[in-house]
């Protein structure tokens, strides 16, 4: 069960960054003892693969903070993301943490269903933020986007550290983040309702 918890913090972390989570990871695995990947996951511990999603994530995170190119960014993202989420997700539910000393073979025969459940956390979040974005940057007139970003960031990295440390945790905070985006959707969506209705009123 905790390793479920670990795999599904970070595939909410890769809904928010595609790129923090695989990072985070890797590093962790090749730097410290806090987490050990499966030999079939070893290959996130490369340091040129390293190198490379770090540059990326410098990338995404410079666009994700621009209004209007980070709603191109999410679209470009709506593969990505996913993807990130199916390998961290595999990854985290297979590997060795502080929490989880010896992991279940819940997921042992069927190989795929891991990375598919991560790519299903993983685009809930995206597309949840990218819906969110595009109304956040309307009503505010693009100041939202690196307000929004640099939180989204900030909880892709609590999401990441918390997954590998207290999986309990982190699982509790991917639910406030899908709750958050929610509600702050729902928001927006009734600000630009009540905005139309006093416009046709005037």
């Amino acid at each position: 069960m905790i390793e479920v918890l670990t795999g599904t913090s970070l595939a909410a972390a890769a809904g928010l960054n595609a790129y923090l989570p695989l990072l985070g990871i890797g590093l962790l695995a090749r730097f410290t003892d806090l987490v050990t990947l499966p030999d079939a996951w070893a290959w996130l511990t490369d340091e040129r693969l390293l190198v490379v999603v770090a540059v990326l994530l410098v990338v995404e995170m410079v666009a994700d903070k621009v209004p209007a190119v980070d709603s191109i960014n999410d679209v470009l993202q709506t593969a990505v993301r996913p993807a990130s989420g199916g390998m961290v997700f595999a990854a985290g539910t297979t590997s060795q943490t502080l929490q989880v000393d010896d992991p279940s073979a819940f997921f042992a025969d069927n190989a795929w269903v891991p990375v598919a459940v991560g790519v299903g956390v993983a685009l809930v979040v995206h597309l949840l933020k990218a819906a969110v974005r595009p109304v956040a940057n309307t009503m505010t007139a693009g100041l939202a986007a690196p307000v929004l970003s640099a939180a989204e960031d900030a909880g892709a990295v609590a999401l990441t550290i918390a997954a590998v440390v207290v999986p309990v945790l982190a699982a509790i905070g991917a639910v406030t983040v899908v709750a958050l985006l929610v509600r702050r959707l729902r928001r927006r969506r009734d600000d630009r309702a009540r905005r139309r209705v006093a416009a046709a009123e005037a």
